[in-house]
């Protein structure tokens, strides 16, 4: 479906699913995905923005619960397909998972030189108070914004609640308000008033190299979050499950956890056997800093990784983008403690 216009701008909208198209069921009263015509009705103003811009809908749309690596594949595929044709892109998408699926297309979408906005709401869009219709509009402006004939943001990022954000630098914080998105380590890329003001200083540069995608994803890893009185056979659950290539270790503070020396023992026979074991802390802002305190100096010394100041949905998805790169172990830990797409702060 097009809708025409004489701006000049195309966009091409993906409704994968998620509240922002749910209605309640008339029997059980729970709320299920509607279409994206139901969507288009609810928000009239979309033909007066004076964009022209083409649809696809996921059918039957998915909740965000049930969101997978084979999805940010066809995602990514999508994108492929219709890239010289549009000047950004829109997907509407689920909040429960929406900071995954922007942190693995920011890996996926190489070279990319067009704006990808991810948007949702926190209220389905037939509610009288819904948050949709600000959150589309304002994502359309965002995707359609050129400065000296270029995209005024050529990368992935979510917009809600009046705020743009990099996607891989981006988490869900709140299932309440309406602002339930938040970058603890890094500015917005852009705040919507009266008029849309550009933090140009932190946007990435515009691509010198052709648009490419890569969709080569490896899903073998594995969480073990810490806490006081872990066992070691809680440990052991997650550091021997099999086909595993690689662990986020969530830590304490900076990085921090316990010494015990059988602890340790199971990191390094892990590391031993070309496991890679990725340090991330805990905390929603901050950085991990391994070396800073003795508990986190024993990590570096058996070869743990340093997250920096990652997301933990950034250090999902970067680790499964360079596990299925089939690099050499040594290379992977090298590029995880490299700023690839913008997604940590490099030491």
């Amino acid at each position: 479906m097009s809708v025409a216009s004489s701006t000049g701008a195309k966009l091409f909208i993906i409704y994968t699913g998620g509240t922002i198209g749910m209605a309640p069921d008339d029997v059980s009263g729970t709320l299920i995905p509607m279409g994206f015509r139901e969507i288009k009705y609810h928000i009239p103003e979309l033909t007066k923005l004076g964009y022209e811009f083409d649809m696809h809908a996921f059918t039957p749309p998915m909740d965000s619960s049930n969101m997978s690596p084979e999805i940010w594949i066809e995602l990514a595929n999508i994108i492929h397909a219709n890239y010289t044709d549009y000047d950004g892109f829109i997907i509407l998408h689920g909040s429960d998972t929406m900071a995954f699926t922007a942190s693995a297309l920011s890996f996926m979408l190489e070279n990319l030189a067009k704006p990808v906005i991810l948007t949702g709401a926190q209220l389905p869009i037939g509610e009288i108070r819904t948050d949709a219709k600000e959150n589309i509009i304002t994502a359309m402006e965002i995707a359609a914004a050129k400065r000296n004939g270029k995209a005024r943001v050529p990368e992935v990022c979510i917009y809600f609640d009046y705020y743009l954000f990099r996607g891989n630098r981006t988490k869900k914080y709140n299932t309440e308000t309406f602002e339930a998105f938040n970058s603890f380590n890094y500015p917005p890329l852009a705040e919507a008033g009266i008029d849309i003001k550009y933090n140009d200083q932190f946007i990435l540069e515009y691509p010198k190299e052709l648009f490419r995608i890569n969709t080569r994803l490896n899903a073998g890893i594995a969480v073990l979050k810490m806490f006081p009185g872990i066992t070691q056979h809680a440990v052991n659950a997650v550091l021997q499950t099999s086909e595993l290539r690689a662990v986020i270790l969530e830590t304490f503070g900076n990085g921090n956890t316990i010494t015990a020396s059988w602890f340790m023992d199971c990191l390094k026979k892990t590391i031993d056997k070309g496991i890679i074991i990725l340090d991330r802390t805990q905390c929603d802002g901050g950085s991990v800093e391994l070396g800073r305190y003795e508990t986190s100096a024993h990590l570096r010394e058996i070869g743990v990784v340093s997250g920096h100041d990652m997301t933990f949905e950034a250090a999902v998805t970067k680790l499964m983008f360079l596990l299925g790169q089939e690099y050499p172990v040594e290379k992977i830990k090298q590029l995880l403690e490299t700023a690839l797409k913008g997604e940590l702060t490099e030491k």
